[in-house]
């Protein structure tokens, strides 16, 4: 299934096996990890729909994901709290801070702007695939169902970054770039080391 998945998702290095066992024993710091990346992906939204009012199809694509993923980092810290879990300081993010290295500098505003809607996709779609794992792998059944319902959703926002993309590049040129961006998580991935505590 792993797999099916990944070649849906187009990630061309699927997570370490190991990562679930080191996960369980972390569940506070996931939850805590996984809190802050629904508080940053909503803000990445709102920073794109500041910075392109005047595409009025990102803004109405994006305004309802905002909304989205507000209310997911709602449902996490509902979760910590049944759990008796305080929310801790945030966590620098080797794996989005190694990717942001590689963000196109020069070009037009159009090629930069759809290298983000890419580096956006990107990480949707790893996170989606964290999900599903821990949908699968988890003991307790209702965290099994609460990770389902993130993965679903996830896999729409990757969808979603890509098809965006294509409004404002020629379709062959956008898959070049995902391309280089599929090949680059690959890289940064076996470079980074293996920690459950992180959603990535």
């Amino acid at each position: 299934m792993a797999t099916n998945e990944n070649a849906i998702l187009g990630l061309t290095l699927p997570t370490d096996p190991r990562w679930i066992d080191l996960a369980t024993l972390s569940m506070d710091d996931i939850l805590n990890d996984h809190a802050y990346c629904e508080q940053k992906a909503a803000l990445v939204c709102i920073s794109l729909i500041q910075l392109h009012s005047d595409k009025p199809e990102l803004v109405e694509a994006l305004a309802p994901i905002v909304s989205e993923e507000w209310g997911h980092f709602r449902l996490v810290l509902a979760e910590m709290k049944k759990r008796n879990i305080a929310l801790q300081a945030q966590r620098k993010d080797e794996y989005v801070n190694a990717l942001s290295k590689f963000k196109l500098k020069g070009g037009t505003p159009k090629d930069r702007l759809v290298d983000r809607l890419l580096i956006c996709a990107l990480i949707e779609a790893r996170s989606c695939e964290r999900f599903r794992i821990l949908s699968e792998g988890l003991a307790e059944q209702r965290m099994r169902a609460f990770y389902h319902k993130f993965m679903v959703s996830e896999a729409g926002h990757y969808r979603l970054f890509l098809d965006l993309a294509k409004n404002y590049l020629p379709e062959n040129q956008v898959k070049m770039r995902w391309q280089f961006w599929l090949d680059t998580e690959k890289k940064v991935l076996q470079h980074l080391p293996l920690r459950g505590d992180r959603m990535h």
